[in-house]
């Protein structure tokens, strides 16, 4: 008879739980969190092993390779289902949630999330640094606007950009407060540097891009540049994990949350679940089509349609989510963007 066990998983320590096939305690331990430690006790306590189960986190992804490479098999669970179970407990520790995780297993009552392959999370990552860049960018600009204000200087917008005007204000106006020169011209090395790092960091995804190519198909659609070719790649990693393109929408969020009880019965906003940065790219995608002429007069005229009903903004996140269904299938089928069967 086989036995299921559980992890909960921390920084220091992963609370380990195994149960049989009755769901009664086999064993229960506490253990360092190292999958040495894990695979070493498993095999000493839980012979029979059938799955082990852990939830989504910060370290699941190595977790779960390094216990995969160990013959563990180890499944990870949605930590949003597996909080609706977690909660009943009337006491939440390490322990108790390894104890419910571990009935999770056992019952089969998860939806396992799917671990992606290694290229993915690394992609993700130089996407995800380019992210926080650019909003320490925006920050840092933010900054030099607002202590200007105090000084009675207004930054404005001239030809030429920021870095022309701020120069500008350094020169000439911050002449009557020297004090305040060093302090400016420090904000500014800042940002400065920040913006090499990000050319370094956009040199880098073009390359990938280049030679990635589900990347360049991606990017034969209107308005999907490398950034947002390359979070969808990264988001989906493998084509065939949704059956219909039609799910890929609802994976990213944007499709409309449904309540029903009883008498009520009503949609609500987009559920926003899943990628945020993936979700923002192709926002930006479709605002990118919907106010410019970049290509793809069926969808912008598609998309004006639903604006003259139910506003702009809902018609940029229809069409966002237009988008994401027809990236799917393009890189499904493995066909360039062609509007006529968008259309």
């Amino acid at each position: 008879m086989g036995v299921f066990a559980a992890l909960d998983v921390s920084q220091e320590e992963t609370a380990i739980c195994v149960v049989g096939q009755d769901g009664v305690l086999v064993a229960e331990t506490k253990v360092p969190t190292c999958p040495d430690a894990i695979t070493g006790w498993l095999a000493e306590r839980a012979s029979g092993l059938e799955r082990v189960g852990m939830e989504t986190g910060p370290l699941a992804v190595w977790l779960w390779n390094a216990l995969t490479e160990r013959q563990v098999p180890i499944i990870c669970i949605d930590a949003r289902h597996a909080n609706g179970v977690l909660k009943m407990m009337p006491n939440k520790t390490d322990r108790h949630d390894a104890r419910g995780l571990a009935q999770i297993v056992r019952t089969g009552w998860f939806e396992a999330a799917q671990i992606k392959s290694h290229d993915a999370y690394v992609n993700r990552a130089m996407l995800t640094a380019r992210e926080a860049l650019v909003g320490m960018r925006v920050r840092l600009e933010n900054e030099i606007r607002g202590l200007l204000k105090t000084f009675g200087i207004m930054f404005g917008k001239r030809v030429g950009g920021f870095k022309r005007r701020a120069e500008e204000i350094i020169r000439d106006e911050l002449t009557v407060v020297p004090d305040l020169v060093p302090i400016f011209e420090a904000l500014m090395q800042a940002r400065r540097d920040i913006l090499a790092r990000i050319a370094a960091l956009d040199s880098r995804i073009r390359a990938v891009a280049r030679r990635h190519a589900t990347v360049r198909l991606l990017m034969t659609a209107p308005g999907v540049g490398p950034i947002t070719a390359m979070a969808v790649v990264a988001a989906f990693d493998d084509a065939s994990r949704f059956r219909r393109s039609s799910s890929a929408g609802a994976y990213l969020g944007l499709t409309p949350r449904r309540y029903e009880s009883g008498e009520i019965s009503r949609n609500g906003r987009v559920s926003k679940r899943g990628d945020a940065f993936t979700r923002k790219c192709l926002f930006e995608a479709a605002n990118a089509i919907f106010c410019r002429n970049l290509g793809g007069p069926r969808l912008r005229d598609w998309a004006k349609a639903i604006a003259e009903r139910t506003g702009p903004r809902k018609a940029k996140v229809a069409l966002a989510r237009k988008l994401a269904v027809t990236l799917h299938a393009m890189w499904r089928t493995n066909t360039p963007f062609r509007e006529a069967a968008v259309a």
